[in-house]
């Protein structure tokens, strides 16, 4: 018979930074039979907090989940500690919302199928019709969710009911070419992710290829960020950028955003699937 499976869980921490946190998590994590496999930490001497991405094995655990749950707890409120637990062996489920843009739908439907997103994706929401054959060519159910200034009230409280009955973790804005109302970002804090047309924070908003062609930029890049109610201002997960010359045209520098969105979208799913993002303030903090 073959040996059963290692039940695998992150551990997020972030606090103000003083002597001992390490040392308590980790003979917290021993005593109660966690396995630490991997350990990470990062400490921010201007803002002095500090940061942890704890990754172990529960199967030796001598208690249980709830039990070790407490433990935790109680280092938490001593160390006056934010920290949140995740099991590894669970995939997180995942919405697209797209307007008519297809590559980043196409390329994170892709990297899912193949195994690279450690995600189930439970559908695709958009405003326009153009794209359901992509979702159904993947077998994702996709929703039609048509927005005017007049009905963008209810298309929202439709799209919420849809995430809220699917039980959806994570909304990934596919070049989703909508700003979400207040109200919206609000239900789902630091579990929006946007990719943005630009370097942030050069060339925010609309069209932020013809202001690069403007201003005759030499690279132009991609930001994929959480959203806030402060547009295209949210904390940044992950960018790049690539060259360009005084030779390309406002449709090469778009061909070129186009590549580089795909690959820094799908490196922030990646990355907060994966729970190696800590958000503080403004900012975050990415573990490799």
């Amino acid at each position: 018979m073959l040996p059963p499976m290692p039940a695998i869980a992150t551990l997020l921490v972030s606090c103000p930074d003083r002597r001992g946190i390490v040392a308590t998590l980790a003979q917290l994590l021993y005593g109660h039979g966690a396995n630490i496999l991997d350990s990470d930490q990062h400490s921010d001497p201007d803002g002095g907090q500090f940061f942890q991405r704890l990754r172990f094995d529960l199967s030796g655990l001598h208690t249980d989940r709830y039990t070790l749950e407490r433990a935790i707890a109680e280092v938490g409120e001593r160390f006056d500690m934010q920290w949140s637990l995740h099991d590894e062996t669970a995939n997180r489920r995942v919405a697209l919302m797209v307007s008519k843009y297809d590559h980043c739908l196409y390329d994170l439907l892709w990297r899912q199928q193949k195994g690279e997103l450690a995600c189930d994706i439970a559908m695709v929401i958009s405003n326009h019709p153009d794209l359901e054959p992509v979702a159904r060519h993947f077998g994702v159910p996709w929703h039609h969710l048509p927005v005017t200034k007049a009905t963008k009230r209810a298309q929202e409280d439709a799209a919420l009911a849809l995430l809220a009955d699917a039980g959806v973790e994570l909304v990934v804005l596919a070049r989703y070419m909508q700003i979400l109302s207040p109200t919206f970002v609000g239900a789902w804090p630091q579990r929006i992710i946007n990719i943005h047309h630009s370097f942030l924070p050069a060339f925010i908003g609309g069209r932020p290829y013809h202001q690069a062609f403007d201003r005759g930029v030499k690279i132009v890049g991609a930001t994929a960020h959480y959203v806030t109610v402060d547009l295209d201002e949210g904390p940044i997960i992950e960018q790049d950028v690539v060259r360009c010359s005084h030779r390309d045209t406002v449709s090469d520098l778009v061909r070129k955003g186009r590549d580089l969105e795909k690959i820094v979208l799908a490196r922030a799913v990646r990355a907060h699937l994966d729970n190696r993002v800590l958000v503080s303030g403004n900012k975050t903090v990415v573990f490799a």
